[in-house]
């Protein structure tokens, strides 16, 4: 016997209805298979809501876009900036390892901008500054943040003691420590793309510190000499394993602001540190007997080397968290250490440094390793988007058949 139902058109609202008896009549004759049916749409229905919620940072929409560029774009002008500002600094008799380290976090009240800017200005959000910052979050960026400070002291007194040549050779291996540490901590999937940019910038970073070896200071002691080769490995370690834990804690954050946010909690503790230093060993006292006497600028110029050093350093953080929540921990580390030959030209272009056969290849080697890394991130988004818009069709289709009320045959 077939049994025709039909919506009345006139009454749209019964067509749910009409479509239960119906499908209840099929479960009657063809049970086994109407229960695989509910569990068909039952399995495309759940991961649809675990794709939205990941694709706020995945999917390459255009907010996800111009937070990209604008946190990569940080990144380039705060190192290469923070780099020539930084020599620029000791070049001219500056020499406080103290100061160096409090200008790394102490710019953070510019931070506030990119925090409530987007909420009471430009009225980009809905979310209001700070809204379910939970004690747990604060806690964890505070521990962070003192793990910065120290990172900030030892990177401090490494670049003191150390000639430019080893710093730059200590601080490539921060990219394997990153890679190893990304592994363990965020599961992190080493693909041919990954391992082939980590090998062709570490060696670009050891060319570049074998072509600098003329580069050492003098009166380097042994001991001073210890001191920075020590602390400038204990800087790439602490960096290394700062990269992975933020990805691994910004996969519970909601949105770039929460970011920012947590970044500010943590310059707050770094500087807190730093200037705890600075009053115990006399860091103030350093900084303004060389405003006032030792740089050989003047005062005027001091201040604003110091000055530049606290925009830049945020600017360089800023870009930093950005990318590591946008992206991932060791997408970061690549950017960074592919910057240490932007840092060379820099100082060519800057400082007049002799820019020699090593340096060149050292610079092509990191070209192609970054411009390798990022071909490979945009054919990963293509297939990201793709995907997601199959998605939706093939969802629109399932919503399609459950809501519209054709013509029923049993």
């Amino acid at each position: 016997m077939v049994l025709f139902v039909e919506a009345p058109p006139q009454n749209p609202p019964k067509t749910h209805l009409i479509n239960s008896l119906t499908l209840h009549n099929i479960h009657q004759e063809q049970q086994p298979h109407q229960e695989s049916s509910l569990v068909i749409m039952s399995n495309n229905i759940n991961p649809t809501a675990q794709i939205e919620e990941v694709d706020q940072k995945a999917k390459p929409t255009n907010r996800y876009t111009l937070l990209l560029m604008i946190s990569y774009l940080c990144l380039f002008v705060g190192s290469v900036s923070s780099s020539l500002l930084s020599k620029f600094y000791f070049i001219h008799k500056g020499s406080s390892r103290w100061v160096s380290t409090w200008v790394q976090s102490a710019g953070f009240p510019l931070l506030l901008f990119p925090i409530y800017l987007p909420y009471y200005l430009f009225k980009c959000t809905d979310r209001r500054p700070f809204d379910r910052f939970t004690l747990r979050i604060l806690i964890l960026s505070i521990l962070i943040g003192l793990m910065l400070g120290i990172n900030n002291l030892l990177f401090s007194w490494g670049n003191s003691y150390l000639p430019v040549s080893t710093s730059s050779l200590l601080l490539s291996s921060q990219l394997v420590f990153n890679l190893i540490l990304s592994v363990i901590i965020v599961k992190q999937r080493i693909t041919f793309q990954n391992l082939n940019c980590v090998i062709l910038l570490t060696l670009s970073s050891v060319l570049l510190a074998l072509s600098s070896s003329h580069d050492r200071p003098q009166g380097l002691t042994p001991t001073k000499y210890f001191i920075g080769f020590f602390s400038t490995i204990g800087a790439g370690l602490l960096f290394a394993l700062y990269l992975p834990v933020m990805e691994r804690i910004y996969r519970n954050v909601q949105c770039y602001e929460m970011v920012m946010e947590m970044q500010l909690v943590m310059e707050i503790a770094a500087t807190a540190l730093a200037t705890v230093g600075m009053a115990t060993d006399g860091g103030f006292r350093e900084m303004k007997r060389e405003s006032m006497s030792e740089f050989d600028k003047g005062g005027k110029w001091y201040w604003i080397t110091v000055i530049g050093n606290l925009v830049t350093w945020q600017m360089c953080f800023m870009g930093t968290a950005g990318m590591v929540f946008l992206t991932s921990s060791l997408t970061g580390g690549i950017c960074m250490t592919a910057l240490l030959g932007m840092n060379v030209v820099g100082g060519v272009l800057v400082y007049g440094d002799e820019f020699g056969g090593g340096k060149l290849v050292s610079t092509l080697l990191c070209g192609w390793g970054f411009c390798s890394y990022v071909y490979g991130m945009y054919l990963k988004m293509k297939d990201q988007k793709q995907l997601h818009q199959e998605s939706e069709n093939k969802n629109l289709v399932m919503e399609m058949v459950h809501v519209v009320a054709p013509n029923s045959t049993v």
